[in-house]
């Protein structure tokens, strides 16, 4: 009785479906290269270890019967899957494959967003089956979920440094104070000075800016928000002055909803980093997807 398949047994099917595809032992002889008698007593083996005769053979010829004609397509649809098994293991030992948890800040400047599709587009095109997740979020959300283990690495402004993380600057975002066109500086002709700046009221983020090197330490806050979004609106009410991306700002600049404030005085820069849990590079598909990553914002990779 077949009850389990060994290797011999798939080497004995190999034999018969090349008896089969040779239409008989004397013309499989040569395709073999063993014996007729070798070949006889391994079909018989097969048929042994099958219970029933596969085949009519001798001075007759060669004849399948109903049995063996069944048997050798389901020895066809074996020998096929064990080929694609096998390709396929050696395909897990070629390509690069599990997945990549990546988290960004959200709203960056579209030349930057360009420049990491390019990063996994090249990265698509290397020999991998990864599978992409992507997360938004704010940057202390982001510094947590790599702590945690839940994302592979970040790209976003991060203010403080985390104790076992690994920060690479990729990119600047210029920051530019803003007011709308209800407020009192959107139409003003004269110099702003910092006393200026002091006496209206802001909307400011949550968390400390330490690129920012205006004295306004005292400034009347009367809103906070970590969203671009709504520091937006809130500036464009005219009750609020606040800091933008210029980026961001552009468009409504241009249709004349706000303004930037003396943008050669008070503007100033914020470095946005790629950050990962050392030795997160011990893991090749993160190691390969930074290296299309900095290729893309021209970034040299750091000396171990």
């Amino acid at each position: 009785m077949f009850s389990n398949t060994t290797d011999l047994d798939l080497r004995l099917i190999r034999v018969f479906l090349a008896v089969v595809d040779a239409r008989g032992i004397t013309a499989a002889e040569a395709s073999l290269g063993i014996r007729q008698s070798t070949i006889s007593t391994q079909l018989s083996v097969l048929e042994t270890r099958l219970g029933f005769t596969l085949c009519e053979r001798g001075r007759g010829g060669f004849r399948l019967t109903s049995k063996g004609e069944r048997f050798a397509a389901s020895a066809r649809a074996l020998m096929a899957a064990t080929t694609d098994f096998v390709a396929q293991v050696r395909e897990m030992d070629r390509k690069l494959v599990g997945t990549l948890a990546i988290g960004l800040i959200g709203q960056a400047p579209l030349t930057e967003n360009a420049r990491l599709a390019e990063a996994i587009g090249a990265f698509r095109a290397r020999d991998q089956a990864v599978r992409f997740t992507m997360t938004v979020a704010p940057s202390q959300s982001l510094e947590e979920g790599i702590v945690n283990k839940q994302l592979d690495l970040a790209i976003g402004y991060f203010w403080h440094r985390v104790p076992g993380l690994v920060y690479t600057q990729l990119f600047l975002e210029q920051q530019e104070i803003y007011c709308g066109r209800g407020h009192p500086l959107f139409h003003s002709k004269k110099m702003v000075t910092v006393e200026d700046l002091l006496s209206f009221d802001w909307v400011w983020r949550s968390y400390h800016v330490p690129e920012e090197q205006l004295p306004l330490t005292q400034r009347h806050i009367t809103a906070t928000t970590d969203s671009i979004e709504a520091a937006t609106i809130l500036i464009l009410s005219g009750g609020h002055l606040g800091y933008l991306p210029t980026h961001h700002a552009e468009a409504l600049e241009r249709r004349g909803l706000i303004r930037a404030v003396q943008r050669d005085s008070f503007s100033f820069d914020v470095p946005f980093h790629l950050v990962m849990k050392r030795g997160s590079l011990d893991k090749p598909v993160v190691k390969a997807f930074c290296e299309n990553l900095l290729q893309a914002f021209g970034v040299k990779p750091a000396q171990p």
